[in-house]
């Protein structure tokens, strides 16, 4: 149930300027350096932001005027426009961020004008949390042990009692900037609802049932997940509202293995800091030698969730309908692209930042080299999940599978995740695309091959 009363305040730089006029500015990163430009799943949820701030503005009893611009350079524009004395943000800390808002503070404070930045993403800064060497860390669980050996987490700010919003400020028209798939719309079927209060809900409504948090987030056919990462990426709710949340309630199993999480998150947005190529070159340099298989034929039928094989057909499809897919199957469908494909995980990572609405850069590409075995304190490349033993582990009725796979429906328990094996397998469901014994030797073969001397 959600509390009554007023929300903790989840923006501490608008926090911090609320005692002056405001001018609202979201910026789209439309240019970013590189590949890694707002995804597809990303720039569906931003269509809707501008209505969200107004939405949550008329609710207050006051009129905000968001001012959307395109391109981060127009910060110093409107800035000069509305004769600003000072600019505050929460700081990103993603490699081309950090260089775009480095530039945009060396040409506001050349002009005079105040600029401030704040933590509000995340529990600590990427910087702070060291070995006893002095270096960033490379294994969760020290770095976990030494997170919960700093001093407790702030608070959120209470909200302020009143904002006085600047008016005066032309905003561009959210449909010149063209946000929406069209061909296809892929995004049309999401249920996924946006918004500060529908954060703070689920929040709440998870934290109802925290206690058996440890086993059932590994059950796609439960719901038993936070559904909270998308809110966490688009800032509708901060981890200080989260974390302080959770120790409110009694403590248990599930809620240091939820927290645990959130430290998870910390430890990939620190890794990306440190190591800015994460998302392009794997921290275990062997691996760039290995020998991936190029199969254009195979990638697509992994999108498309036409493997043949259940468990990770019902993810992929998820993924495609929804914009969101559960982490234990993220996990699976991402071991049978990397292992018993061969293919390149980072074909995987561009897949799910362009179709993920919680598309995170440092934890998509940690992850993802973590499933490979290239990355930090990652899963050994040998650790090659077997889809139907996880299926029928963590399925086991084949709930998840029917959901996403109607075309199995009619199957029985005993057959729904190896519909091979049954005695008249579907006419419109395709056979396993690799045989998984092959595939994992295969994958193994290759592991050989550059653990060998040059």
């Amino acid at each position: 149930m959600v509390p009554s009363g007023p929300a903790p305040f989840r923006q501490p730089a608008l926090h911090a300027a609320a005692g002056q006029p405001l001018v609202c500015l979201y910026v789209l990163d439309d240019e970013t350096p590189g590949d890694w430009a707002m995804g597809g799943a990303s720039r569906w949820l931003a269509a809707s932001q501008p209505d969200r701030a107004g939405r949550k503005a008329e609710s207050q009893g006051r009129h905000a005027d968001p001012a959307p611009r395109q391109g981060g350079g127009n910060r110093a524009a409107i800035a000069e426009e509305t004769g600003a004395e000072s600019v505050t943000w929460n700081r990103c800390y993603e490699p081309f961020a950090v260089a775009r808002d480095t530039a945009i503070k060396k040409v506001l404070t050349g002009s005079g004008i105040t600029v401030e930045s704040f933590k509000g993403t995340m529990l600590h800064e990427p910087w702070e949390i060291r070995t006893k060497g002095g270096h960033p860390f490379r294994v969760f669980t020290p770095f976990w042990n030494a997170m919960r050996q700093m001093a407790e987490i702030e608070k959120p700010h209470q909200a302020p009692h009143r904002m006085h919003f600047h008016d005066d400020v032309q905003s561009d028209r959210l449909a010149d900037w063209h946000l929406l798939p069209a061909k296809p719309d892929w995004a049309k079927g999401f249920d996924w609802t946006p918004g500060e209060e529908q954060a703070r809900t689920a929040l709440y409504d998870f934290l109802d049932h925290i206690a058996g948090y440890k086993q059932a987030r590994d059950r796609p056919d439960q719901d038993g997940t936070s559904w909270l990462s998308p809110h966490l990426h688009w800032g509708e709710i901060s981890p200080r509202q989260i974390w302080h949340a959770v120790r409110a309630r009694p403590q248990n199993e599930g809620a240091e293995t939820f927290l645990k999480e959130l430290g998870w998150r910390e430890f990939c947005a620190q890794l990306l800091y440190h190591n800015p190529d994460l998302p392009t070159r794997p921290l275990d340099e062997r691996f760039r030698k290995f020998p991936w298989r190029r199969s254009e034929k195979d990638l697509c039928a992994w999108q498309r969730g036409m493997t043949g094989i259940p468990i990770v057909d019902a993810g992929m499809r998820q993924l495609w309908q929804t914009g969101w897919m559960h982490n234990r199957v993220r996990m699976i469908v991402a071991s049978l692209l990397i292992k018993h494909l061969g293919i390149h995980w980072r074909r995987g990572q561009e897949w799910f930042w362009d179709t993920l609405v919680d598309a995170d850069l440092g934890s998509n590409a940690a992850n993802w080299q973590w499933v490979a075995g290239c990355g930090a304190d990652a899963a050994p490349f040998f650790r090659i999940f077997n889809p139907v033993l996880q299926g029928e582990k963590f399925d086991p009725k084949g709930d998840y599978v029917r959901r996403f796979v109607p075309e199995l429906a009619g199957l029985s328990d005993r057959h729904i995740h190896k519909p091979w094996t049954a005695p008249t397998p579907p006419a419109d469901y395709p056979a396993p695309i690799v045989d998984l014994g092959e595939g994992r030797a295969r994958a193994l073969d290759a592991f050989q091959a550059i653990k060998r001397p040059a």
